[in-house]
């Protein structure tokens, strides 16, 4: 079968196509025939050397979520699910390649009226979105300022804290991502690579924060007291410089990530799904590369050149 080998740490020319054996479904497996692979950012960071929250070295094929069509299952698996449209996670690798094997409990049914790319772009970006609205415990009426906002996760979370109750400013940079998430439905949208940005958000009483760094940093000083702030990501390559303390003492807290279970982790995914379903929540795919260009692709994520979620298509 065809797939993406990291044949080593390093930028995104180390992503090299390949093939590689076709996997067989043993006992309590299912065989996936991919259709979209889903990229993270995370996966960038991992390629380049840095996070490895997967605990493996190259070389490997990469990608932790898909979506397909059953094609086979082993032994001890109920033959249902073949032939059913699915999303998964693969466990942290393997996911770069036209088939995948996994658990039979892990993937999840395509709900009727929501399209596979969808589904697959709603795979960890619907979860992690839906994990940090229960965090942040938004209520109708407060305030809301979400970084980048034209993200594959800040597309869901300006969505979410609407659908809330909440009035939403969205936060990215540039002028093309700043018209993208005020399409989302966000009541206010500004540019954050612009000077005085922040006087343009005043008080907030919920900051999600997927950036860090200087700009973690004064989205944080635009709580109200009482505020709170969500922690998810460093896509500047830094944590916001701000402390438990730090928030304590001007009477606002920090939450730190989208936790839970691996039972409410689940439950966040199939609600999310179920919204793309309903027409609740829409996934931005603004970028789609074939299988055989995995490295274009992160390059355009690292580049800052890309708007919600980048997909690729075998």
């Amino acid at each position: 079968m065809r797939a993406v080998w990291l044949t080593e740490f390093g930028g995104p020319g180390v992503l090299r196509p390949g093939e590689a054996p076709d996997p067989v479904p043993g006992p309590g497996q299912a065989l996936v025939a991919v259709a979209f692979a889903n990229i993270t950012f995370v996966e960038t960071q991992f390629r380049a050397g840095g996070m490895n929250p997967f605990g493996v070295e190259p070389p490997v094929i990469p990608g932790n979520g898909v979506g397909g069509v059953v094609t086979a299952v082993g032994e001890g698996v109920d033959g249902d699910l073949v032939g059913r449209q699915v999303v998964t996670a693969t466990g942290g690798t393997g996911g770069y390649a036209e088939k995948v094997v996994v658990p039979a409990a892990a993937p999840l049914v395509v709900p009727d009226g929501l399209a596979l790319d969808a589904a697959v772009a709603l795979l960890a970006d619907g979860r992690t979105a839906k994990a940090l609205i229960t965090t942040a415990a938004v209520e109708p009426g407060q305030r809301v300022l979400v970084e980048a906002a034209a993200g594959g996760v800040g597309s869901l979370l300006v969505q979410l804290a609407k659908r809330a109750g909440a009035t939403v400013i969205a936060a990215a940079g540039g002028p093309h991502k700043v018209a993208a998430a005020a399409e989302l439905g966000a009541d206010r949208a500004v540019d954050y690579s612009v000077p005085g940005w922040a006087e343009k958000v005043g008080r907030v009483d919920v900051v999600f924060d997927g950036v860090g760094g200087e700009l973690g940093a004064t989205a944080f000083s635009l709580l109200a007291p009482g505020g709170r702030m969500v922690v998810y990501g460093l896509a500047s390559g830094a944590w916001a410089p701000v402390s438990d303390e730090d928030a304590a003492a001007r009477g606002v807290e920090i939450r730190r990530g989208a936790g839970g279970t691996p039972d409410d982790l689940r439950a966040f995914t199939e609600s999310a799904l179920e919204d793309g379903a309903a027409g609740h929540l829409r996934p931005v795919i603004g970028q789609r590369f074939p299988l055989g260009d995995a490295a274009g692709a992160h390059r355009a994520i690292e580049t800052r050149a890309t708007i919600g979620k980048t997909l690729l298509v075998l």
